[in-house]
């Protein structure tokens, strides 16, 4: 039986840290340094609305107490509102506030800027072959760190 090609998982595992990275001090320069990679996960599925902590808590993957402490953290910080929910009296509506909003676009931002490495690296035919091997490879879901 032949053996599996650790490597590309590992090379994969270390492309995916160094995204994260990369994202994470793209935020640090343009002002959003108080934030935490795992804050960016929560960012995705608040920005796509009708959030509610339990949402957020299955879509991390985490215990809706731990999304609690995540949102707690958020809120405080000037990024996240909770509002009342319009059907359900005991949950409420998580959503970015004008400076949430901000960081998104920084984070955005930091992305184009790895892309541009990426690109100067691989070329941009080659980038683009990567993207739709990628794209082949990864199945749908969320997007969430890898606890």
């Amino acid at each position: 039986m032949p053996t599996p090609d650790i490597g590309l998982g590992f090379s994969l595992l270390r492309v995916t840290t160094q995204l994260v990275e990369a994202v994470h001090a793209g935020l640090a320069v343009r002002g959003f340094g108080d934030l935490r990679p795992q804050h960016g996960f929560a960012f995705v599925r608040i920005s796509a609305g009708n959030a509610t902590l339990a949402d957020l808590a299955e879509y991390l993957g985490v215990s809706k107490q731990a999304a609690g402490q995540l949102v707690d953290q958020l809120v405080e910080r000037g990024y996240v509102t909770r509002e009342p929910h319009p059907h359900d009296g005991r949950a409420r509506l998580l959503a970015l506030t004008d400076k949430g909003q901000a960081c998104t676009r920084a984070a955005e931002d930091a992305l184009a800027d790895l892309s541009r490495e990426w690109d100067q690296l691989l070329g941009p035919s080659g980038r683009a072959g990567l993207a739709r091997a990628l794209d082949a490879l990864a199945t749908p879901g969320p997007l969430r760190p890898s606890w």
